[in-house]
């Protein structure tokens, strides 16, 4: 689909590199480019199961595939002259230097795009071109408000268990680079575009965002519940011992699954007739809900509510993820370094 476009990649960890990921399963070529001493240090991020001795680790495959890689050293008059012979003829760049290193490196965007006037240079930073703080993941999420909503009373603040900013991140670059792609087409000349980890999060509270700017209301640590909505994100046990949970987003939902589980009272209930007063009222209602659960199978009992298309599911530790067909369809490998790698594909339109 993409053939025709050449990117260097000289980012490093997650964001960068799963954007130019993207590109590369869209059929482009991606050269990634590393520190000859200092590779890219995911490649270290590595299970204890892993080989010590590899240079390649889980994590690593996760954000790259379908590369090429070459060793240069910016600071080299000879590797940066390589590089800026490769930019010249390149589509786009992505970088996540950090703040006075293009400058030191002597490749800032105005030699770069004086080169290569069709160059596309989308950049990566924590928290703004002018900040020189050094940003990882888990300080924006911890910055940025979802650490202290994400977790339970008992639980404490609780991190997301996949680096979730540099994801947000990298598909907001990916969308400021298909736009200058578009715009190159237009006018024939590239641009630079950059997104920060801070923004990308702050953009990501979306609706605790304007719970809080237009009815004050601080997010306190609730689990998986939904601050708007009930029954949603309560977790019930079935006969079985499996472990489900509902999203009732409608009076409708309700009604449907109280007369799935006998409950037909419940719905003419002031306490429950609404979604405002379930939410005010949510831990009687999962004490009802829960009774009748408990005396259901799993595979009954979500069966019965897809035939109702009554949002549920059970919840799924990873193995039993990958057991689905449909899971598996997504699994994308490679052959890195001799090392054979699997990760899950970044492409999935349609």
């Amino acid at each position: 689909m993409l053939n025709n476009l050449k990117i260097i990649d000289a980012s490093t960890v997650l964001a960068g590199p799963s954007v130019a990921t993207f590109f590369a399963e869209l059929g482009a070529e991606v050269i990634k480019i590393e520190h000859p001493k200092h590779p890219d240090v995911t490649r270290s991020w590595k299970l204890p199961s892993e080989d010590e001795a590899s240079q390649v680790s889980a994590y690593f495959s996760s954000i790259n595939y379908k590369k090429s890689y070459q060793k240069l050293d910016l600071k080299s008059e000879m590797d940066k002259n390589t590089f800026l012979k490769l930019v010249e003829t390149a589509d786009i760049l992505i970088t996540n230097f950090k703040k006075g290193d293009a400058e030191k490196f002597g490749i800032e965007d105005d030699v770069l795009l004086k080169n290569n006037p069709r160059l596309i240079h989308g950049k990566i930073n924590g928290y703004g071109s002018d900040s020189e703080r050094v940003a990882y993941d888990l300080i924006l999420q911890a910055e940025s408000g979802f650490m202290s909503m994400n977790g339970t009373p008992e639980s404490g603040p609780v991190k997301m268990p996949v680096a979730l900013i540099d994801v947000l991140a990298g598909h907001h670059l990916k969308e400021g680079i298909l736009l200058a792609l578009y715009q190159r087409e237009q006018f024939g000349r590239g641009k630079a575009v950059t997104v920060s980890l801070y923004d990308a999060a702050i953009s990501s509270l979306v609706n605790q965002a304007s719970n809080f700017l237009m009815g004050g209301k601080v997010p306190k640590r609730i689990g998986s519940l939904h601050p708007n909505i009930a029954p949603y994100g309560e977790i019930f046990e079935t006969k079985d011992k499996a472990l489900v949970t509902f999203a009732i987003g409608s009076d409708m939902h309700f009604q449907k699954l109280c007369e799935l589980l006998n409950l037909n009272e419940l719905p003419s209930n002031k306490l429950f007739s609404h979604n405002q007063s379930r939410v005010a009222n949510r831990v009687e209602l999962a004490t009802l809900l829960s009774e009748k659960v408990n005396q259901l199978e799993a595979s009954f009992l979500l069966n019965k509510l897809q035939d109702l298309n009554v949002p549920a599911g059970k919840i799924k530790s990873l193995d039993e993820v990958f057991e689905e067909s449909a899971a598996q369809d997504l699994i994308r490998k490679e052959a890195i370094d001799g090392i054979q790698t699997q990760r899950v594909t970044s492409v999935i339109f349609k």
